[in-house]
């Protein structure tokens, strides 16, 4: 049973909730406060995935060529219109009260790729699917219900909509689970969460508005890092030593 991923999807849904309630009664100061916190957690969980990492070449070239594909195939652009969207269906259900800016729109798409495309989250589904071990987003749920709250504070009940799309990956990662993680050595796995890594830490950097990182961009780097990991390991290695 999905134990975490249940569980992991409904912290954003309750953050979400509790930070539209609540959000209009915390001052600028507090909000801004408490999202540096949540930034620098989100980019100290980025650090301690990359120390894992096995080949620095494979995580780089993973990373470049995965956002060289996002950015060629407007993948940002498709992330924020497929946010806008959900805001749409939800705005006629529940009104929002928020003026749908720039700054709206680029805390939809940090939301998104946040929740529903972090290492964390994507490792997490697959080794609890393989293994029963659900630790990892229970975790990650402690971070995504203090991050939902915020973010609700500017995208109000839109926020709980984010857990569809990632409950939807999170149980299809779940259920391929025990087809994906035998093909996976640890070397592959250790160079996916650095990649990962990377990913958390730019988004942290991007929750704290020092810089707007293409995160939804980088996504398809985690889906070229465990092929290029093998062929590294496999091919590349040994023919240089």
């Amino acid at each position: 049973m999905p134990i975490g991923i249940i569980v992991n999807c409904l912290g954003v849904i309750v953050g979400g909730i509790v930070g539209s309630l609540i959000g209009p009664r915390l001052t600028g100061s507090f909000k801004d406060n408490l999202n540096l916190v949540l930034s620098a957690c989100a980019m100290t969980m980025g650090i301690s995935s990359i120390f894992l990492m096995k080949n620095m070449p494979v995580v780089i070239l993973s990373i470049i060529l995965g956002t060289v594909i996002g950015l060629t195939i407007h993948l940002g652009k498709l992330t924020q219109k497929m946010g806008m969207g959900m805001e749409k269906i939800i705005s006629k259900i529940i009104p929002c009260k928020h003026n749908k800016d720039e700054e709206y729109s680029n805390v939809l798409v940090t939301a998104i790729v946040l929740f529903c495309a972090s290492g964390t989250g994507i490792y997490g589904s697959i080794t609890a699917g393989m293994t029963g071990d659900h630790s990892i987003l229970l975790a990650k749920t402690v971070l995504d219900f203090a991050t939902a709250l915020i973010f609700a504070c500017v995208l109000e009940m839109v926020t709980c909509v984010i857990a569809v799309p990632q409950f939807i990956l999170f149980m299809i990662l779940f259920l391929l689970a025990g087809a994906i993680y035998p093909l996976c050595s640890e070397t592959m796995i250790c160079d996916f969460k650095a990649c990962g890594g990377v990913l958390l830490i730019a988004t942290g950097f991007r929750m704290m508005k020092v810089k707007n990182f293409p995160i939804a961009d980088m996504i398809p780097s985690m889906a070229l890092v465990m092929p290029f990991s093998y062929l590294w390991v496999t091919y590349v290695l040994p023919f240089v030593s």
